[in-house]
Order: C-alpha cells, then structure tokens, then sequence
C-alpha cells in the first residue's frame, strides 16, 4: 500500500503513520519530496487496510500498489524520478553519470593511469573490477584484494567513486571499505542472498541485467535490495541474448523508456558488453543517451590488446575525451547534462 500525506503535513502525523503501520508487522519505506511525504507500507495488505488510515491526521489517500515490485514501482514516488547522489555526484532526473573504467584492475600502472584519463575528461565515476566472474574456471579472476586496494588509490588520487563488482558475501566487508557503488553482475542478479546482504549494507548499488531476464524479474531483484532499507538502487541494460550472431548480445535501447514507465529507478546502460566490440561501443553510447538513459557504464584501457580480459571490447584511452564529448552531445538531447563532482 501507498500512504500519501497531505502537503504541510507534520513529521508527528508522519511518525504517527510508520508506527501503526509497523505496528501490525509491515515495514514503512518513506519517500519525501519537496511537498509532499509518501509512505511505502509493505507487508500484508489486509491488515494495513484494517487500520482505516484515510481520514487519519496528516493523511491524503491510501492507494494500493498493484505490481509485485512495490518499493521499485513509479507509484511510490507518485510518478517523479529518484535522483541518487553518490559521493556529491548525481545519477537520474536530469544528471547523467559517466561510469568508465577498465573491465578489470591488472596492475597498479594500468589501474591510475586510465583513473586518470577518466577524471580529464570528465568522468563520474570510476569502474574497475576486482573480483571478475568467468566462464572458464581456469581464466583470470581478477586480483582480488590487491586490486581493492589499487582502486583505493585510484579513488584517493583521483577522487572519483569507485563501481566495482561483489560476488560472494564473505568479500562484503572489503568491497564496502573502498566501493561507493556495489555492482551486481548479470550472472548473480537472481542470487537473493547476495542481494539482501547488499541492500543491509546501505551502500548503492548497481544491478545489471540477466542476458535471459525479463525487465520485471529486473525489478524484483532490485526490490530485494530495496526492501532492506537500501534506496539507492541504478538498473542496467547490458545486452540480452536473442538469435542474432553478429554481435555477442542485442543491447535492448527499447528497456530503456518502457523502465521509465516501470519504475522510478535510474537506468544505465553498458554498452561494451552488449557490444563485445570497440567499433560499436560508441553508436550503442550515442543511441542510449539518446533515449533518455541515465549514465553509461563503459569499459576503456591504455592498451586494450594487452588486456588480460575482454579487450576487444574496451575504449582506448587516446581518444577517450572526444568520446566524452560526443556523448555528452548525444545526453543533451534528452535534457541531461554530465554529472560531475558537487560544487
């Protein structure tokens, strides 16, 4: 259920509200804009609708939130976008954020000088995998937590927030101590666990999307993290799998309005994995932006034929900045400009 409060109401009859409604069970989630309270109660419906909360002090309507992704639906924010700051940087409504890095942290060199680059040209934050999930046992991991450590100071140079990747929970602790926004790879957006001990820890989080999910088992993955109390939630369109052999995923540029219409969660868009290839990040960019993404998250490298992983696919550095432009050309036609660090 939605509780929506009347405009001036006080934060006693907001109080008031989230008591009765945890008092039989349910969890109260509030949402406030600049006039008026919304509160999210979760739990079981008939009782919330037994406490006769319209006409209540404060109170405006109750309205039922039909979808099964409650605290992810537009209806709880009564239609306007979140916009999420992160380290002074702000993600959705009409910030656009610019996630760059290289697919995986290799070495220290490697690491500071594409954090560099990034930060020049105007970067939002930085991506660097530590921990890398493969499909072969038997290929590289990532350094784990030497690379968390290069990260940190990447991020002390440099000041970008750092988006890195978390895949098992007992790595929870390390990751938080450097990460800023805690990425969930396409492989674990349907691991529960991971997700629920995401949403505990309060720290933002990235979720892309399975190559073989639905936008709406999207949601229902990003409601796990929501539930726990965790507001801070982007969504990422990276490409899913269809008949087509010519490139190594479909990048779906359609999830893109229909999720504004779903929810009231950024989107951001990975074009370098939908892609797989150098010569189709940037059109991929370009059309994103375009269609009213939130952010881009793209992988760049100094060298990309040395890359241990995924180089075929990664920006390079020289030339990395008249990317930037292009794609800050292409946001501002959808009414966004670049997000960088607060003023």
């Amino acid at each position: 259920m939605m509780i929506v409060m009347k405009t001036g109401a006080t934060e006693e009859e907001i109080q008031h509200v989230v008591e009765r409604v945890e008092g039989v069970g349910a969890k109260a989630h509030l949402s406030r804009g600049e006039e008026v309270t919304v509160i999210g109660a979760v739990g079981d419906r008939e009782h919330v609708m037994r406490l006769g909360l319209e006409g209540s002090a404060g109170v405006d309507r109750v309205v039922p939130i039909l979808k099964p992704y409650k605290l992810a639906s537009p209806q709880l924010r009564g239609g306007a976008p979140s916009v999420l700051e992160v380290a002074g940087r702000k993600v959705g409504g009409d910030h656009f954020a610019l996630i760059a890095g290289p697919c995986t942290v290799e070495s220290r060199d490697q690491t500071l000088d594409t954090a560099r680059v990034v930060k020049a040209a105007g970067g939002t934050m930085l991506r660097g995998g530590a921990y890398k999930p493969r499909t072969s046992p038997y290929a590289f991991a990532g350094l784990g937590q030497a690379g968390l450590r290069i990260l940190g100071e990447a991020k002390e140079e440099t000041g970008l927030p750092i988006v890195t990747e978390l895949m098992d929970t007992r790595d929870i602790e390390a990751v938080v101590e450097v990460a800023d926004v805690i990425q969930v790879g396409a492989r674990n957006m349907q691991n529960y666990a991971l997700l629920a001990e995401i949403g505990r820890s309060g720290v933002p989080t990235l979720i892309k999307r399975g190559p073989s999910s639905t936008l709406e088992e999207l949601l229902m993955a990003a409601e796990y993290v929501l539930k726990e109390g965790n507001e801070n939630v982007m969504l990422c369109e990276r490409g899913i799998r269809t008949f087509e052999t010519a490139y190594r995923f479909t990048l779906d540029l359609t999830a893109i309005p229909v999720l504004k219409e779903m929810t009231h969660l950024p989107v951001i868009v990975d074009p370098s994995h939908a892609a797989g290839r150098r010569s189709l990040v940037e059109s991929l960019s370009l059309g994103a932006a375009a269609a009213g993404a939130d952010g881009i998250i793209v992988e760049v490298h100094p060298e990309p034929e040395e890359a241990i992983c995924d180089g075929p696919q990664q920006l390079e550095t020289d030339g990395f900045a008249a990317y930037v432009e292009k794609l800050e050309r292409a946001a501002a036609v959808a009414g966004k400009t670049l997000s960088g660090a607060a003023a």
